[in-house]
């Protein structure tokens, strides 16, 4: 179990380092705003669209649920390609 842990941890590490390279020559105000950014622009439209293509091979295989999927990956679209939006007005709002 301690391998797979160890090997997961060192995953992720290089994962945040080729996704955010720029975080560890940067002052805190501006990491927040790259993390930000990586997360409403580039991971939650991607995540949307896996939601769309595993709700659609959910529903050509035939199961009796598929649904109730598309609807959520159709609300979690909704929300992935709004999140800059969504975000920028909450910002707004509490400015």
């Amino acid at each position: 179990m301690k391998k797979n842990q160890m090997v997961l941890t060192v995953a992720f590490v290089v994962t945040m380092g080729i996704l955010m390279p720029e975080l560890a020559h940067a002052g805190l105000e501006s990491s927040l705003t790259s993390i930000k950014s990586k997360l409403t622009v580039v991971i939650m439209p991607l995540l949307s669209v896996i939601g769309v293509c595993i709700a659609g091979i959910s529903f050509f295989t035939g199961n009796p649920n598929s649904k109730q999927h598309i609807f959520y990956a159709i609300l979690g679209t909704i929300i992935g390609f709004g999140a800059q939006s969504i975000v920028d007005f909450i910002a707004q709002t509490v400015r």
